[in-house]
This record gives structure tokens, C-alpha cells and sequence, in this order.
């Protein structure tokens, strides 16, 4: 087996076992299965082709760390989806969310400390991030209400009005204020999915997290706006003697969310990862 591909493929077994792992203690329904290995595909397949792009011949140290995670957003998937049907163990559930979410610091000093930091890391480590969000604000839906999804969903929001609005697709400056939001969104869903809170308490902190992302949202989308080009540069062909633009480039590798809060990159030139990046 290729070198590019052991890292995808071992990560998409360890899921199949995770997953195999709880419907043999906890249970999981038919469509539980399919989420969490419909995710692990998914993901395999994009870090494959990222892998390819780029023309690296492995995983770093790193993205193992975050590859771990990634199985464990997995397992967490296929639990919320097992829970459309029943009550959803939350003693399984939260466990396995807050591991994922502090191994979301180791990945980012273990690529610091190894000198492995990469782009494709670091949109990596960031999916997989977007996407526990997202799991997570389905699954205090029923507890606070329909309107918790937004809190995942804005990120993709940001994305497809990135492929309708030209000057949504602008690089953003730092902000450590987006690194505030990042790392409290999971935290405060983490609790209220715990269900350890009164129901009021727990429907002040998701808004609490949805004006801390709208803010930051807004921010960032004005940023934009008010920097946008006003006289775009007409395109040229590119011929053997006229250099392709680096702003060109693809981006790193289309997976299915919310930066990291220990941004793996400081610096990345890649355009639209940056500018998909607002919180």
C-alpha cells in the first residue's frame, strides 16, 4: 500500500473498530452506522486527495494527533444520529466529545514543537473542529431548540456565500479574538449537552455562543466588505511565459468546520483557507 494512502486508511479502520466498539456496549442503530462511517470515508478520502495535492508521502506527527480526533468525531457522530431513535448516552457522549476537544491543543504544540506545521494540517485540524460543532448544535437542538443549529451551520454559511460573493473570498487579517470564540463554542455545547444545567441556564449559554460567533461572523464579513476590490483585475490566460498567480492555487482539500483554537499555521498564503476560516 502506498505510503500517501496508510495514514487515511488506518485512520478509516479505527473508526470502523470505534464505531464497532460502542454498538457492542452502548448501541447503535442502522443510521447511526451509516453517519459515522459515511463520515470516516469522507474523510479518508479528502485527506487522501489533500495528501496527493500536495505531494506529501505521510502523515506529520500532528496530523496523527488530529486524525485521532477526528475518529473520535466519528464515534460522536454516529451517537447523536443513534439518538434520533432514543435517548442518547450522554455518559459515552460527553466523555468522548471532551477528549476531542482537548486533543484540539495537543495537535497544534505537537506540530510546534516538531516543526511539522503545514497548511494541510492546519485546514485539517480546523474541519474537523467545524464539524464537531456542527454534530454537537444537533444535538442540543432538542433541548433548546431548532435555532442552536446555526451555531454549526454559520461556518458553512460563510463557506458557500465565499462561492457567490467574489469578495467573500478576501484573506483575512489575525484576529485573536476568533481564537476566544473557537475554543469557547465547543466548551459551552459541551455543557449544555451534558444536560447537568437547568433548562433556562442552558439556553442562555448557546445564546451566549451563538452572539459570540454572530459577532465574530459579522466582524470579519464587514472586514470583507469594506476591503473588497472595487477595480477587479481582468483575468489573463496563462501561457508559458506568463507566471500563474499563487491566489490561483486550489485550496488545500475540500472536508466536510471552526478553526483550531492553536492554529496550526501563523502564517499560510493559501487565500481561500484563510478566508474560510472567520472564527
Amino acid at each position: 500500500m502506498s505510503r500517501v494512502r496508510t495514514g487515511p486508511v488506518l485512520g478509516l479502520t479505527a473508526q470502523t473498530v470505534l464505531l464497532a466498539g460502542l454498538a457492542a456496549t452502548v448501541g447503535l442503530d442502522v443510521a447511526g452506522w451509516l453517519a459515522g462511517l459515511g463520515y470516516g470515508v469522507v474523510t479518508c478520502v479528502a485527506l487522501q486527495r489533500g495528501l496527493r495535492r500536495r505531494g506529501v508521502d505521510r502523515l506529520g506527527p500532528a496530523d496523527r494527533v488530529t486524525l485521532a480526533r477526528g475518529v473520535l468525531v466519528g464515534g460522536v457522530t454516529a451517537l447523536v444520529v443513534t439518538g434520533f431513535s432514543g435517548p442518547t448516552p450522554l455518559s459515552v457522549l460527553v466523555p468522548m466529545t471532551a477528549v476531542a476537544l482537548a486533543l484540539d491543543a495537543v495537535d497544534g504544540w505537537v506540530a510546534r514543537r516538531t516543526g511539522t506545521a503545514s497548511a494541510l494540517g492546519a485546514r485539517f485540524d480546523m474541519e474537523v473542529d467545524a464539524f464537531l460543532i456542527l454534530v454537537l448544535s444537533v444535538q442540543v437542538a432538542p433541548v433548546v431548540g431548532p435555532w442552536v443549529i446555526a451555531i454549526g451551520g454559520l461556518r458553512y454559511a460563510f463557506v458557500v456565500a465565499g462561492w457567490l460573493l467574489p469578495w467573500m473570498r478576501g484573506t483575512l487579517p489575525p484576529r485573536f479574538w476568533r481564537k476566544v470564540v473557537a475554543a469557547t463554542q465547543g466548551v459551552l455545547l459541551l455543557v449544555v449537552a451534558a444536560d447537568v444545567l437547568a433548562r433556562p441556564v442552558t439556553a442562555v449559554l448557546a445564546a451566549v455562543s451563538l452572539a459570540l460567533l454572530v459577532e465574530s461572523f459579522g466582524h470579519d464579513v464587514g472586514w470583507l466588505w469594506w476591503h473588497r476590490s472595487t477595480r477587479p483585475t481582468p483575468a489573463v490566460a496563462p501561457t508559458s511565459a506568463t507566471p500563474v498567480p499563487v491566489a490561483l492555487v486550489p485550496s488545500v482539500v475540500a472536508l466536510p468546520s471552526v478553526p483550531s483554537v492553536r492554529p496550526r499555521v501563523d502564517a499560510v498564503t493559501d487565500r481561500s483557507f484563510v478566508a474560510h476560516q472567520p472564527v
